[in-house]
């Protein structure tokens, strides 16, 4: 699920290549908030608070810009041809009261007992759209399978959604299960079929050939 922070960064008044090159020899990371109708405002964060927050996995933060309080999601991060330096940073501001629906895949985690026990693991549904605010989108819905055992499944009511999400799709609807391998029915193979006459069936021949024997002794 989408992680959250609290992030510090300062309007920036150096533009231009050059100075934000100047900044980034300083430990300081260029960058913009915009969003919500209101104009892109040139920011700057410094590295060694950024890069904790990228490293938590959060993708929504607690904007503080000047003293103003957003929530934000973390747009785009630009690293050196080496990823180990950040060059800029993008946040989008978002409404905490807005709400969306977006579509989000289902990530399945461990391995389940019963396809050990010889089943066969089903996911019937590979993807969920939900309702949910804006700032907590989840990249994933992750489901740990560890526990399915053979001919369990595990429903739309049991996955952990974000506080406050709900699912579209029915309650009882089959995210995964583990099946029964079923066996094959085994066909007897038939012998060699006997050929046919054709004109006239088998019975019907031998009684017509006995009938000309008999006309040719009288």
């Amino acid at each position: 699920m989408s992680k959250e922070a609290k992030l510090v960064v300062e309007p920036r008044t150096q533009m231009g290549s050059a100075a934000c090159r100047r900044l980034r020899e300083k430990g300081l990371v260029p960058g913009n908030v915009y969003g919500h109708n209101a104009p892109p405002t040139p920011i700057l964060v410094a590295s060694d608070v950024l890069r904790p927050v990228l490293k938590s996995g959060a993708h929504v933060v607690d904007l503080d810009l000047a003293g103003k309080q957003d929530k934000a999601v973390i747009r785009e991060v630009q690293w050196d041809v080496f990823g180990k330096e950040i060059c800029h940073v993008d946040l989008l501001r978002v409404d905490p009261n807005e709400r969306v629906n977006i579509t989000v895949p289902i990530e399945l985690r461990g391995t389940a007992p019963g396809v050990l026990a010889g089943g066969i693991l089903e996911q019937p549904l590979h993807q969920l759209t939900i309702d949910c605010l804006a700032y907590q989108i989840p990249d994933s819905i992750q489901l740990r399978i560890t526990a399915l055992q053979l001919g369990q499944a595990i429903h739309v009511r049991d996955l952990e959604l974000p506080e406050g999400s709900h699912a579209h799709a029915q309650p009882d609807a089959i995210v995964v299960h583990v099946v029964k391998l079923q066996e094959q029915a085994t066909t007897t193979e038939a012998g060699p079929a006997e050929p046919e006459v054709i004109g006239k069936k088998p019975d019907a021949a031998a009684a017509a050939a006995d009938d000309k024997k008999d006309t040719k002794k009288k």
